[in-house]
């Protein structure tokens, strides 16, 4: 049996959906390439003999995101529709592990908490040891040694590498 187009025509919605979402992404895109345009335009001349000024490349990015929202509103309007997410290896029809995050974010607060009186290399430990455990790891003893390697390690890349001060709490001469 073949289709003819009145029946297909038939079945077509009278009023096709519009995709507010895009038209938001669009707008949203157009306006911040305008803000990024407007700000370049803002900037002074560096020396007149450089070749490229230093509002040259704001030009071209906030050029690209207008012209990139323009786009989009075009093909949203010629009825585009990005594909729908399939969820991976999620289970969408489950809901949120309410226990597991809030035993993270518990996690986190002691480490807001404690971190300017035990330091980092403490709390960091915690922090890796606790997130692992509350995500399903019952080796304590890795957790605990993974946990300290990396908030030792990760002290001594920012305090010493990158010279950024991170709290060294109690062990503050030890480290």
């Amino acid at each position: 049996m073949s289709t003819t187009t009145e029946e297909l025509a038939d079945k077509r919605p009278l009023h096709p959906l519009i995709d507010k979402a895009q038209y938001g992404l669009a707008a949203f895109l157009a306006l911040a390439g305008g803000y990024v345009l407007y700000d370049a335009a803002m900037l002074d001349d560096a020396f007149a003999d450089q070749p490229v000024q230093p509002y040259t490349l704001p030009f071209i990015v906030g050029g690209g995101l207008v012209l990139l929202g323009i786009l989009l509103a075009v093909a949203t309007a010629r009825g585009d529709r990005p594909e729908a997410e399939e969820g991976e290896d999620i289970d969408l029809t489950q809901g949120t592990d309410v226990r597991t995050v809030g035993l993270l974010a518990l996690v986190l607060i002691g480490n807001i908490l404690l971190i300017d009186w035990l330091g980092w290399a403490i709390t960091g430990a915690f922090v890796f040891a606790g997130a692992a455990t509350v995500l399903g790891s019952r080796n304590w003893v890795r957790n605990i040694t993974v946990g300290v390697a990396l908030s030792v390690g990760s002290w001594y890349a920012f305090y010493v590498l990158l010279g950024v001060p991170i709290p060294a709490g109690i062990l503050d001469g030890v480290l």
